[in-house]
């Protein structure tokens, strides 16, 4: 990829997730990329090819953050670690899940597919563990999760290691 290509990548996402997708013109993300407007549709095609380029950048840090919790197989290591992903992003990688949180709400869209294996692995464990509805209690998790990373992203989480470790015995893991 060359440099004004990240260059166009970075002030759109920058500009998607704070202004919003339908409220940024490629107009806008040229003038903050440094670059033509006609730059961005000869490489990706329309303002929605913009966004899928950046979503797709982004997948491997879901990868990643999902790898170690889908790949144990002890089912409290799992559930442990899955309460830690919130508490593990870099802040290098908090506009991009910004953006996830202002695309659920702006555009209606969910990235079930991508937490599929995720709460798989956890209905999973919470099943090895005797629960009475691991699928609910897998849902449960990841909506708990997901509010923690808000939490977090919006920096409203007042102290960070108490709450993970109030998660982590609340667990019992």
């Amino acid at each position: 990829m060359t440099t004004k290509q990240e260059n166009i990548l970075e002030a759109a996402l920058q500009l998607f997730a704070t202004e919003g997708f339908h409220a940024t013109s490629t107009s806008k993300v040229a003038k903050a990329a440094g670059v033509s407007e006609g730059l961005i549709f000869r490489h990706f095609g329309n303002k929605d090819g913009l966004l899928q380029a950046i979503l797709s950048q982004g997948e491997a840090s879901f990868t990643v953050l999902f790898a170690g919790v889908v790949m144990e197989t002890d089912p409290k290591t799992m559930i442990r670690k899955a309460l830690s992903i919130p508490f593990e992003v870099p802040e290098s990688e908090y506009t991009f899940w910004k953006l996830q949180f202002s695309l659920k709400w702006e555009l209606g869209y969910n990235s079930t597919a991508k937490m599929e294996p995720l709460t798989v692995a956890l209905t999973h464990a919470f099943t090895k563990l005797g629960y009475d509805k691991p699928a609910l209690e897998a849902e449960l998790l990841l909506h708990l999760l997901e509010g923690v990373g808000s939490a977090i992203l919006k920096g409203a989480l007042t102290d960070r290691a108490a709450i993970k470790q109030l998660m982590l015995e609340r667990y019992e893991v």
